[in-house]
């Protein structure tokens, strides 16, 4: 089985990878799409040379990788997909043969910390509208809402979130996804060393910590959008 977990950035979709890294039937991919989405925006991310020498950047050479057979012969394939990396360019007929999750998370916080690294994020950078947009597609397709978990109710209480989400799935929860060891992976992608101190740090989900945070007024309309997407996704979340 192959699992398409999309998700916005400034999330805890790299802690997810490692929680399902940590079991012993998934092999796991660090957004696969990522060289492509650098190389149609040519943004000048760090580490961007080492990236295009490390991963493929022709998206249909990419999908045809995603949809073939599991890595490592294990029966589970964990995609971590950032929803924004999927640009209009990119096929979508790929998407009808995988299984699709989401993990969203409360917008006002994800763009005052995007806004940090980003400046002038626009809705689109947010994958917001990109997650409805497969949502969508997945519903019409199967006539079934796939999973959508917050990262808020993740960090809430891991072992439900997770138990749900799994069943949601269709395959048994395993307790070794709620702990880690600490350290890089050979399956982070090479920007790792750019993006991932913390979590390498990290050997476990941390509590959820409300923060007072304030996204810049010329954000707000962004922020409406973004927050009309999120209430959307929410309403049909896996419930703690």
């Amino acid at each position: 089985m192959v699992i398409a977990c999309w998700s916005g950035p400034r999330n805890i979709s790299t802690a997810m990878l490692r929680s399902w890294g940590s079991r012993d039937d998934t092999y796991v991919t660090d957004e696969p799409l990522y060289a492509h989405y650098l190389l149609e925006h040519g943004l000048d991310h760090p580490g961007r040379d080492e990236i295009f020498s490390h991963h493929e950047s022709d998206a249909e050479k990419v999908i045809a990788w995603l949809t073939g057979p599991v890595p490592d012969g294990k029966p589970l394939w964990y995609q971590k997909h950032m929803a924004h990396h999927l640009l209009p360019d990119v096929p979508r007929g790929w998407l009808d043969e995988v299984r699709h999750a989401f993990l969203i998370r409360e917008p006002r916080e994800m763009l005052a910390s995007l806004a940090r690294v980003l400046p002038n994020p626009q809705i689109e950078d947010t994958g917001l509208p990109q997650q409805l947009e497969i949502l969508e597609r997945e519903k019409d397709r199967s006539g079934r809402t796939p999973p959508i978990v917050d990262a808020r109710d993740v960090l809430e209480d891991p072992r439900r979130i997770l138990g749900a989400l799994c069943d949601a799935l269709g395959v048994p929860f395993q307790e070794r996804m709620l702990s880690w060891p600490a350290g890089r992976r050979e399956t982070d992608g090479v920007w790792a060393k750019h993006w991932y101190d913390s979590v390498e740090r990290s050997t476990g989900f941390s509590p959820y910590r409300q923060k007072a945070v304030e996204v810049p007024e010329a954000l707000h309309p962004v922020l409406d959008d973004a927050t009309r997407c999120y209430h959307e996704l929410h309403a049909q979340r896996l419930r703690p």
